[in-house]
């Protein structure tokens, strides 16, 4: 008994250490930005996965990945993250396109991919649709990042984000069945199948709509900001468990637990104090899971593998960037004739190149039982065409945008944020100075020159923001947004300080926020 406790308090020791060396080397990454600015210019998720394959190029392995892990630990979490900041408004006017994307584009990778690798290498078709499956979910992390660090179009990010919540439900779902079938456990019948898919929907759908409602009305009982933070991440973890044991989609579960929460319950039962911390808290988780999972990515790479497959790797990347050219153009020109949505052709062409693979394809790839002939090939595959969508298409997507013109004016939005910054500073030091103007011991034109030094610069500062408002009309939506969003801070903020002061028991409901929110497109 004594030796088996020891055994097991050395393994909670070495992972423990694993754990804590994969976090100082993603921590190291993220301060290679600030230390050499060349690599400002790749996205920090890309940046890990080459660093991790430069650790398997030495053959420093820093954790066994584990699909279980991926699944049950990092997945919720980052499903959670992105459900939440999605806004239903907006993915709501985008809904048509996002589910054909998200359903029949699925489809269609899969049976594409599963024909061009029976046709061109051979592959049976069990292990091709095995294969078309797992890369059937798109990635939206290194590619919505790289939207925000260049001001690209909001609704560009959301098509993305959209997409990729629902579709990675939808290619597990297929990839579970497929499993099935190529294990022999499954019977290939249209009927069996369409009820599968169904039941496996509306369960994740149903218990994500309970636990979402129902934490939307229990949090409006209360003010608890570290409670609510809480509350929010057992609702991840827990819909994602409870989906799964009932038989049900569990990403499929926390993505409607998540836009819920996002869009309903943090507008009825937090204040917008509380909706803050909330929305920094699950922005630092996603940090810290992704900085994980991108990591052990390239770190996991077997080059040796990957050089034995590397015919059937050419053939999966052809065939999945085939198949998903096909998937984009043809249901976004479905789309635009159903719903007037008029996804332009730059907007698709960005939809098709960025249709990264990344964390959900190496975990399906990795879920495959050893007992299946095919599996050393079929995850050497997966990572194969993980690493060519992170890599080449990763790093060629911002000089894409430039090309088509879709590049947005962050740069601006930075400039006029750092002059606004400017002009609160230097008017709080000359309210400084009008106060202390009788302090003595100090001369009355030591005060009128240091006020005419401030408000000399205030003048050109005035001047700067007026002609950058001049240059670039479009930067008075991102001014307007701004502003309302001061209206928001301000009425939070007095209501925390009545109930500092007492005058309140508790903070009152936000006014403002549905105002605000319903009339976001009005001047």
């Amino acid at each position: 008994m004594a030796i088996e406790s020891t055994t097991g308090e050395m393994a909670i020791d070495t992972n423990l250490k694993q754990f804590v060396l994969v976090l100082c080397v993603s921590l190291g990454v993220a301060t290679l930005p600030q230390i050499a600015p060349w690599f400002r210019k790749i996205p920090y998720t890309l940046l890990l996965v080459i660093v991790g394959l430069g650790l398997a190029l030495l053959d420093v392995r820093l954790v066994n990945l584990s699909p279980a892990l991926i699944l049950s630990i990092f997945l919720p979490p980052l499903v959670f993250e992105a459900a939440w900041n999605l806004q239903w408004a907006r993915l709501k006017r985008d809904l048509v396109p996002i589910c054909l994307l998200a359903i029949a584009g699925v489809l269609i990778s899969i049976a594409g991919i599963a024909v061009g690798l029976n046709q061109l290498v051979g592959l049976s078709f069990p292990t091709a649709l095995l294969i078309g499956a797992s890369l059937s979910a798109t990635d939206p992390v290194s590619v919505v990042a790289l939207f925000r660090a260049l001001g690209v179009d909001k609704r560009l990010s959301t098509l993305v984000e959209g997409e990729s919540l629902f579709n990675d439900g939808m290619a597990i779902v297929a990839f579970s069945f497929l499993l099935s079938f190529a294990l022999g456990t499954a019977h290939v019948q249209a009927q069996s199948i369409l009820i599968q898919f169904f039941s496996v929907v509306s369960i994740g759908i149903g218990v994500g709509c309970l636990i979402g409602f129902g934490l939307s009305y229990l949090t409006q009982r209360f003010d608890l900001p570290l409670v609510e933070q809480s509350l929010t991440l057992v609702s991840a973890y827990g819909t994602y468990l409870l989906v799964e044991d009932l038989g049900g989609s569990g990403v499929i579960g926390v993505v409607t637990t998540g836009l819920i929460l996002g869009n309903f319950g943090s507008r009825i039962g937090m204040n917008p104090r509380t909706r803050i911390i909330v929305t920094e808290f699950w922005d630092f988780l996603s940090f810290f899971v992704n900085s994980i999972v991108f990591l052990l990515i390239g770190d996991q790479i077997r080059f040796a593998i990957l050089g034995q497959n590397l015919s059937v790797i050419a053939a999966t990347v052809g065939a999945m960037l085939l198949t998903r050219a096909i998937a984009v153009y043809g249901l976004g020109w479905l789309s635009n004739r159903i719903t007037q949505a008029d996804i332009s052709i730059p907007d698709q062409t960005v939809l098709w190149w960025g249709g990264l693979r990344g964390s959900v394809s190496i975990a399906l790839a990795l879920s495959i039982p050893a007992v299946l002939p095919d599996r050393e090939n079929i995850i050497a595959t997966v990572f194969g065409a993980v690493l060519f969508t992170l890599l080449i298409q990763g790093l060629t997507i911002p000089p894409l945008l430039k090309q088509l013109h879709l590049l947005g004016n962050q740069p601006i939005r930075q400039r006029y944020e750092e002059l606004m910054a400017h002009q609160v500073a230097l008017n709080r030091v000359l309210k400084h100075l009008t106060q202390a103007e009788q302090r003595a011991c100090l001369e009355p034109e030591f005060y009128r020159y240091q006020e005419t030094l401030v408000q000399g610069e205030l003048t050109r500062l005035k001047r700067e923001v007026e002609q950058l408002q001049d240059d670039y009309p479009n930067l008075q939506h991102f001014v307007v947004e701004q502003f309302r969003n001061e209206l928001l801070a301000i009425e939070a903020t007095t209501y925390a300080e009545l109930v500092r002061t007492g005058r309140l028991n508790q903070e009152l409901a936000p006014l403002l926020q549905t105002v605000l929110t319903e009339n976001q497109d009005q001047p």
